[in-house]
């Protein structure tokens, strides 16, 4: 159902499945995927705080929950969950990029970089990783031209 963008009935889906089984993890993080994608950002987090309690190592639940921090502009509180992530698995691409994304909002580009490398290294076809890695090094570029202009 989500796939089509049907978001009400996956919904309605997830809920059935909860009522018989409340602490069913795959079922929780689905509709908090569901939720995200809708933009109700809130409620995805306390679902995937929910997961947590159930499975503190979930690392489904601690990259979704990143990323919502992240849309929710929750840059520093996404990177927590990105390092809990990392504590769990220190090769998880998605996590490492995912970090690199939240470390360039926060304006720290070469700590950005050191990620979607660190990230590459593992997997040398990861494209978020890639293109994130080019962005950030043009701007840090950029920034460096601009600031040699000033000076």
């Amino acid at each position: 159902y989500v796939e089509d963008g049907n978001y009400s009935d996956a919904l309605k889906l997830y809920d059935l499945v909860l009522q018989q089984v409340p602490d069913n993890v795959s079922a929780l993080i689905d509709k908090g995927v569901t939720l995200q994608n809708m933009g109700k950002l809130k409620l995805a987090i306390r679902l995937y705080d929910k997961v947590l309690d159930i499975s503190p190592n979930n690392l489904d639940a601690l990259l979704n929950k990143g990323s919502a921090l992240h849309s929710s502009q929750k840059y520093l509180e996404a990177i927590e969950c990105y390092d809990v992530a990392l504590k769990i698995d220190k090769k998880c691409t998605m996590a490492l990029a995912y970090k690199g994304l939240s470390l360039g909002e926060i304006g720290e580009l070469q700590n950005a970089i050191m990620h979607f490398k660190k990230a590459l290294s593992i997997d040398k076809h990861y494209d978020l990783a890639s293109i994130s890695k080019d962005i950030a090094q043009d701007l840090l570029k950029s920034i460096k031209e601009k600031k040699s202009k000033t000076q």
